[in-house]
């Protein structure tokens, strides 16, 4: 009987030491074996569900810096003397209706509209720069939404971006936005992967903050380029 007890007690000890010695040595020694490393059951799970948070999570920004700034980006719709059109946009910068936008947008000598959220506004072309294709536009307007500069120094490649715009059609303008990345820094120019339509020109770029970086100018194959906040606001005095 007593044997019985001991040898009960030495397989019990035994299976216990059997299995610690599987799962913490054997195990894993096997398991990144190539034979047996398809059998991994512990890193997918944790992963997958990661990405999904991070993706969640970056949505969310972008969605609430879209609504941050929606309502400071302005439409522009010019009518050409031999009968062409012009559509863009531009940013409203001050709380008394400072606007800038590209100088190619509003051309000397041709008949321009500005909106804002819709509603045509009344104007003075303040001056342009057609060497920074830049033009500051005065709206007869109070406004109280206004949005901050980025710091063109902070900027990173890689950084996520997004332009929104104003697409004009039979029924009135809609708004639109496109995202990316920045792929490129320079001093005049900050390249992004966004590839858009003429109506994107003089949209503003944002961060994901909802801080401006620049004003988009379309390149040959539709890629948004941007003219950097810092040329920006040395153009305005800011």
């Amino acid at each position: 009987m007593g044997m019985k007890i001991i040898y009960l007690l030495l397989t019990f000890v035994f299976g216990i030491a059997g299995g610690i010695f599987a799962d913490q040595i054997l195990w894993p020694y096997f398991i990144e074996r190539p034979l047996f490393y398809q059998y991994r059951l512990d890193q997918p799970s944790v992963y997958v569900t990661e990405r999904k948070e991070v993706i969640i999570q970056e949505n969310t920004a972008l969605e609430e810096a879209v609504d941050k700034v929606s309502k400071t980006v302005v439409g522009v719709k010019t009518k050409l003397k031999n009968g062409g059109i012009l559509e863009g946009s531009g940013i409203v910068i001050t709380n008394d209706g400072l606007v800038v936008t590209l100088a190619e947008l509003v051309p000397q000598g041709e008949v321009f509209s500005f909106f804002l959220e819709g509603k045509s506004y009344a104007f003075q072309v303040l001056k342009r720069d057609l060497k920074e294709n830049l033009a500051l536009i005065k709206l007869e307007v109070d406004y109280s939404t206004t949005i901050g500069f980025a710091d063109s120094g902070e900027l990173k490649l890689g950084e996520r971006v997004f332009a929104i715009s104003y697409r004009f059609g039979k029924d009135g303008s809609q708004m639109i936005v496109n995202e990316g990345i920045i792929k490129a820094i320079s001093a005049d120019k900050i390249e992004t992967n966004i590839l858009e339509e003429s109506a994107f020109n003089g949209s503003p770029v944002f961060n994901i903050e909802g801080e401006i970086i620049g004003l988009a100018e379309l390149g040959l194959e539709g890629n948004v380029q941007a003219i950097p906040i810092s040329v920006i606001k040395s153009f305005t005095g800011f």
